[in-house]
Parts: structure tokens; sequence; C-alpha cells
């Protein structure tokens, strides 16, 4: 490659730009322009995806940097990126060089999503688990060895459940769910004028659908307000299409979903191997 990453992970002109805690994320949708592509050679195309390929490797090698590729399932999209890095800089000048990688003109953004990793404000803290759970539910005694070990494993989980929040590690899974979301704010179904006792309840029984999914689906949720047009993004890995339809049915009966959730379009798309990807957008 001409640019090689190490000279725009961290231009000298630029100023960093990594969040207090977490990472960027770019979700990236590209449609193929077929005419385009049919204007080269055979071994101008062959260049191209040599190229792309050499980009792809150079990125997952920067540090705390992730990207997943994917074709998309519909016409809504041809090729997906999801991008994780720290430094919103080096998330910009790899999105520049992954749309121009196949060369101008081939492929077309139609849809992009830019967020941030981040801890959960609905987490359960460690006064109130020690008060409602293991002193309220389980009746055990502060103070007593019980009571330290449940604390502890509470506080070893917490910290787990945080560190994955903010600093995830994705898996090769096949199939991945992309869909934005907001909370309602309109009359009655105003999210933001409920109390935080209010939302954290309404988030546990949320959350208590989600963990029915654990080791079928896992979930990544950024946040985005006042960074795109709706207030979070949702991706979600699967083995299979049915665990995310399952999962995004069962939680529109919750409350809230059903009550104070908007959504934005759905991209499913499915990780596979680059020379296979290659093949399938009829590279």
């Amino acid at each position: 490659m001409s640019d090689p990453i190490a000279s725009i992970s961290s231009p000298p002109e630029t100023v960093s730009l990594v969040p207090k805690e977490g990472w960027h994320v770019l979700h990236l949708f590209y449609q193929i322009d077929h005419t385009q592509w049919s204007c080269y050679g055979d071994e101008e195309k062959r260049q191209a995806k040599v190229d792309l390929t050499e980009l792809v490797h150079e990125i997952r090698a920067t540090a705390d940097t992730q990207l997943l590729m994917m074709a998309i399932a519909s016409p809504k999209a041809d090729l997906g990126f999801v991008l994780l890095t720290p430094d919103l800089q080096t998330a910009n000048a790899f999105e520049k060089q992954l749309t121009l990688s196949l060369g101008p003109d081939i492929l077309n953004p139609v849809y992009s999503y830019l967020s941030v990793t981040e801890r959960s404000e609905y987490t359960p803290t460690r006064e109130a688990h020690a008060a409602d759970v293991l002193i309220g539910e389980k009746g055990l005694v502060e103070g007593t060895p019980e009571f330290e070990a449940a604390l502890g494993e509470f506080d070893a989980r917490i910290a787990h459940y945080t560190k994955f929040r903010l600093y995830p590690t994705l898996p090769d899974w096949p199939v991945i769910c992309f869909y934005p979301m907001s909370k309602r704010r309109s009359g009655a179904d105003n999210w933001y004028s409920l109390s935080l006792q209010e939302r954290r309840h309404l988030m546990e029984g949320h959350a208590r659908i989600g963990r029915t999914y654990s080791g079928r689906i896992l979930q990544m949720i950024t946040g985005s307000s006042g960074l795109d047009e709706y207030e979070w993004g949702v991706t979600l890995l699967a083995r299979d299409t049915f665990e995310i339809k399952a999962i995004v049915y069962e939680m529109r009966y919750d409350e809230v979903s059903a009550r104070y959730a908007e959504f934005g379009d759905f991209y499913i798309g499915m990780q596979l191997p680059l020379d296979v990807l290659f093949r399938r957008l009829c590279l």
C-alpha cells in the first residue's frame, strides 16, 4: 500500500481524539458499482483485490483495532464493515482508505453510523445488590464469609461486564445484525421523564431477556447521542438468523421496547473469508 498504516495511525499534524473511556465504532455500508468494475482489466481487478486485502490486514494489525467484513443479505448494500478503534482520527483515515480501496467510484457509501462503546448507566450498584439481593432476597448477613464471598462474585461479574462493554472482542460468528435505536420522548411515553430508579427497574427486565440468549447472541451496545441520528447502535452477532429474529421479537414485548423504543433500518450481514467474500460480491 502506498500509505502505510503506521503513518496514519498517529499522524504528527493531528491531535488524537481518544475518548476518556471506550473506543470509537464505525459501521460502514457500501454498494458496488459493477458497471465501473467491468471497465477494469483482469490485472486491475486482481490488484484492486490485493490492495483491499493488504489494507484489511494492516488495519487488523493496528493496536486495539478490530475490523469485521460482511456481505449484506439484501440490496440495501453489498459490503459492510464494522470498525472499532480508539482514535477517531485513525477511524476516519481508515474509513477513507476503505472507501477507495478498490479504486475510485467502485464502493459507493449507502449508510454509515458513528458511535462509541460505553458502560451502562443501569448496571446495579454494589450497595443496591448487597441490600436488595444478598440481604433482601438471599437472607445473607452483612460481614459474614458467605456475604463477602457473594459480594466478591458480584464485583468480579460487574468488572468483566464493564470491560466487555468498553473494550469488546467480537468473534467471527457468521451472522451480524446492526440497527440504530432511540428512546421515545413523546407524551406519556417519554423515557427521559422517568426517574433513574424507574428506568433501571425497566432495564433490569430487559436485561433478563438478554441473558437467556447467553452463548447464542453476543450483543454490543454503543452510544451515539450527539454523534449520529439515533442514540444507540445495536450490533448482534449469532451463528444463525433464527437467534437474531428470536431475541428481537421477544424483546419487542418488553415494556422498554414496546413503549419507549424507536428503531432505524436493520442490516443483516454474513462474515466471510476474504476470498469467499470477493466471489460472493462477484468481484
